[in-house]
């Protein structure tokens, strides 16, 4: 079982790293996305 948690969590700081990951937090206190990407307020 912890070879298991660990290779999750290995993989998941490689998507990251490559930036394989995005950024999914839309909320008051964010910024606004575009299908999870952020969006300058300068276009």
């Amino acid at each position: 079982m912890e070879l298991f948690l660990l290779s999750v969590f290995v993989l998941l700081a490689i998507a990251a790293a490559l930036g394989w990951v995005v950024d999914s937090r839309d909320g008051a206190d964010w910024a606004p996305s575009s299908d999870g990407f952020r969006v300058t307020r300068w276009h």
